[in-house]
């Protein structure tokens, strides 16, 4: 049957593994991503479907399965039935217009974490000062500094939100979509920011949680029978 099918490509990103969508009930993260690689696996057999990883991101992706202290049964799997290969970054064009946007959004982006950080300046000088000067054990200290702290640790929430969230923030998430384009491969992913890029790319996507569906609706209509 693989060799009448057109193949058809996907790019995996780390969050598919690691994102509780993809785990039935009370399933652990081991027995998910097992059943995930047994799909991967007769998907790929049965109708020509490959998955495909960039080097940077199997490595953050071993690195994060062996801190969850998974059986070495799911690396096995992982270098079986998902390709790796990096991408062209020599050979793919981007659109002028992609990086032009980019680099509108990092500016607008910035500009909004200046913003926070001085409307977290301002809040500390709220603060009573004199408590500064108070005796370590003074109660009036330790509220001060309680204050201070909690200030800065929203500052660091809101500065990352501002500066990260929805955006490309590492070189993995570029080799995923660089990958995904030179394949013409779709990208599967629960990252917000990687699936609003993969548009600006014209890339085909799909949310993580809804990867092993995809593929046991592609194998039941294809006839082959689900045995996880």
């Amino acid at each position: 049957m693989s060799g009448e099918l057109p193949r058809q490509r996907f790019v995996l990103d780390t969050s598919l593994f690691i994102t509780e969508e993809i785990r039935r009930g009370d399933e652990s993260l081991e027995s998910a991503v097992i059943r995930l690689f047994d799909l991967i696996a007769t998907a790929r057999l049965e109708l020509n479907i490959s998955c495909y990883v960039p080097p940077s991101i199997h490595d953050e992706l071993a690195t994060m399965l062996r801190e969850r202290d998974v059986d070495e049964t799911v690396f096995s799997r992982l270098d079986t039935w998902v390709v790796r290969k990096s991408p062209d970054r020599y050979g793919v064009t981007i659109p002028a217009n992609i990086v032009y946007n980019f680099i509108d959004e990092m500016s607008d982006r910035v500009d909004r974490g200046l913003r926070v950080s001085e409307q977290a300046i301002r809040e500390v000088e709220q603060l009573d000062p004199d408590a500064l000067a108070s005796d370590p054990t003074d109660d009036g200290r330790e509220e001060y500094m309680t204050d201070a702290d909690r200030i800065l640790s929203d500052m660091r929430d809101k500065y990352r939100q501002a500066l990260r969230q929805g955006v490309l923030d590492s070189r993995e998430d570029f080799d995923l979509l660089i990958l995904a384009r030179e394949l013409d491969a779709g990208v599967v992913t629960e990252d917000r920011g990687i699936i609003s890029w993969a548009d600006e790319f014209g890339l085909r996507y799909v949310r993580g949680g809804q990867f092993p569906t995809l593929l046991e609706e592609y194998l039941r209509a294809a006839g082959v029978e689900d045995e996880s």
